[in-house]
């Protein structure tokens, strides 16, 4: 994977560990020579994140829709910013150029971002790995919801495994790297068969 895509807060959150994360990828990266996309923000995690792989001199490549950057909080020290028209454009350009995505902790951006890379590769729309960041078991309750869904029959097990879970990074790339598609072919015949049986 030469480009992953992180999503993750505009705001700092509570505690250092969330901060301490963000700067840890950084050096992962540099370390990897893996090239950061993100939102492009100059504020948060984000900015935590970008700064700390800037003055490494590694590459990154944000991604904003013209809107934010009118409110003034576009990192304009990156390597590269690309300005879209809205916000469904700058998921679809992240997805274009992204090898792979991670989400950290963040807030309604990151799950709705983290969701829909989920959703395109369910459908094969892509295929590309999608790692979680748990630090400080930050997405226990989300993952919980996965199992739930999977248990009242709305998610299917396969569907689990789209995610790579771990709470150590360098770990989770490589897990990310020996990603694996599911075909679509039998959960598509089952939903038919179950609309035939209701």
């Amino acid at each position: 994977m030469k480009k992953i895509c992180v999503f993750c807060g505009s705001s700092m959150g509570k505690g250092n560990q969330y901060k301490e994360a963000a700067v840890e990828l950084a050096n992962i990266f540099f370390e990897k020579n893996i090239s950061l996309v993100y939102g492009g923000a100059d504020v948060g995690l984000m900015k935590l994140m970008a700064d700390r792989l800037m003055k490494l001199g590694g590459e990154v490549i944000g991604v904003m829709p013209q809107m934010l950057v009118d409110k003034e909080i576009a990192h304009q020290g990156i390597s590269k910013l690309i300005i879209v028209e809205n916000m469904a454009e700058r998921k679809l350009k992240m997805a274009e150029i992204s090898d792979g995505f991670i989400a950290l902790p963040g807030g309604l951006g990151t799950l709705d971002e983290l969701t829909e890379m989920m959703t395109l590769t369910q459908l094969r729309v892509q295929d590309k790995p999608i790692g979680i960041l748990n630090t400080n078991g930050f997405f226990n309750h989300l993952i919980e919801f996965f199992n739930h869904s999977i248990n009242e029959g709305f998610m299917r097990d396969e569907h689990s495994h789209l995610l790579n879970v771990n709470s150590n990074l360098s770990t989770l790339i490589d897990h990310m790297g020996n990603f694996e598609a599911k075909a679509m072919h039998q959960w598509i015949i089952d939903i038919k068969n179950e609309r035939r049986d209701h």
